[in-house]
């Protein structure tokens, strides 16, 4: 039995977009999603906001409008936002070193690597290169003197590797040296609270009640990216899934109040969606100005096309967004830029549709799972037929 025969799916989708409920509809049967949502904005309007299914495997109670839902790394996207503000203030340079704003960082041959190299998975610094407890991911200063001990696995822009988590502690510091916010105060303050969009980074106890149970595919194991290779160099057997991020801990009140922003970022659809709407229109939604129009163009230019050397996936990568790939079977135009989730989330802009789009979801799928993408392609199909 579908969960949405239980919790039906609610919602809307505007004149035109009814094939993008059909897809979403289609998603619980071809993929037993358990519950999501997605929502579309087109010129800062919502066409498309969907929701149904149940919050728990359980099917015990109903998705609602506004549950909250791990994304993994569809926070890097948000991150990589604030980097750019920054950028805008006039209080980073991407092409500065890392050390001009965390000195410590420079220890043990790292004072080349350039703020550019951590947000395009070049820096050579995927995982520490020292052994930390387990217990260090919930421990910001932790990993930030595990990272500033670390020697490099490859030379600074010499290749592309994925920065599974270090991307959010890499970035996540120098913001928190620039600003002295922590990356989930900054995402609130500065974006998410003027925006009104729920996207968090570290929930508070009454955001938790609004948290569904996130579902992971079984064996999962400490973290997909374990099956992938090993990093080369020196410390050939370590996978750079150091510290590892435990299938079980993923609903406890500990992972959930943490900032581990490359990884336990919270969302609702309409949350994450809000969140690009500006990125769709030029910087700026209602009275809420994010970044320049020359800001939004910097942010979805291409700086990395290559074969990822962990992922083994041929990526597209601004400074801190993923860009569609069509030619992988990325149903989006080159002009789309966010970042997905492992599992299946997805949040991004098109600029040239003006169009922003956020899905989220509890039940993870690693492998075969074009959820996201089935719905992105009903999405554009849509514009491609609305007439005018």
């Amino acid at each position: 039995m579908k969960t949405t025969d239980k919790f039906p799916i609610s919602g809307r989708v505007a004149a035109g977009f009814e094939p993008v409920r059909a897809a979403f509809e289609k998603n619980f049967v071809a993929y037993g999603e358990v519950g999501s949502a997605v929502h579309v904005t087109v010129d800062g309007v919502a066409v498309v906001d969907l929701w149904g299914g149940a919050a728990d495997a359980a099917a015990t109670c109903p998705w609602q409008a506004d549950s909250l839902v791990n994304v993994w790394s569809t926070s890097k996207g948000w991150l990589a936002l604030a980097m750019h503000m920054l950028a805008e203030r006039g209080l980073l340079d991407f092409d500065a070193p890392v050390a001009r704003y965390w000195p410590e960082f420079a220890q043990h041959g790292k004072e080349a690597v350039l703020v550019r190299h951590i947000l395009t998975h070049t820096s050579g610094l995927p995982a520490p290169s020292v052994k930390v407890p387990d217990a260090a991911l919930y421990d910001w200063e932790a990993m930030v003197h595990a990272l500033e001990q670390s020697e490099l696995f490859w030379q600074p822009g010499t290749k592309c590797g994925y920065h599974a988590a270090t991307f959010g502690w890499l970035n996540g510091e120098v913001l928190r040296r620039i600003t002295g916010l922590s990356v989930g105060k900054f995402i609130r303050s500065q974006i998410g609270e003027p925006l009104g969009a729920d996207v968090f980074v570290s929930l508070s106890e009454q955001e938790q009640a609004r948290a569904v149970e996130t579902i992971p595919p079984s064996p999962f194991g400490n973290f997909i990216f374990q099956a992938m290779l090993a990093l080369g160099g020196r410390e050939k057997s370590l996978p750079f899934t150091n510290p590892p991020r435990p299938a079980k801990a993923i609903n406890t009140r500990r992972w959930r109040e943490a900032e581990i922003p490359s990884s336990n970022g919270h969302a609702s659809a309409r949350g994450l969606a809000r969140l690009y709407t500006p990125l769709a229109l030029g910087g700026k939604v209602d009275e809420v100005r994010l970044l320049s129009e020359t800001g939004v163009a910097r942010a979805c230019q291409e700086q990395v096309y290559a074969k990822d050397k962990l992922t083994g996936l041929v990526e597209r990568r601004s400074l801190g967004f993923m860009l569609a790939t069509p030619e992988s079977g990325d149903p989006r135009p080159r002009t789309a830029f966010g970042h997905p989730g492992m599992g299946g989330s997805l949040g991004f802009a098109d600029p040239s549709k003006r169009l922003a789009l956020g899905y989220v979801m509890n039940k993870m799928i690693i492998g075969m799972d074009t959820r996201s993408f089935d719905l992105c392609r009903a999405v554009y199909a849509c514009l491609e037929n609305k007439p005018g």
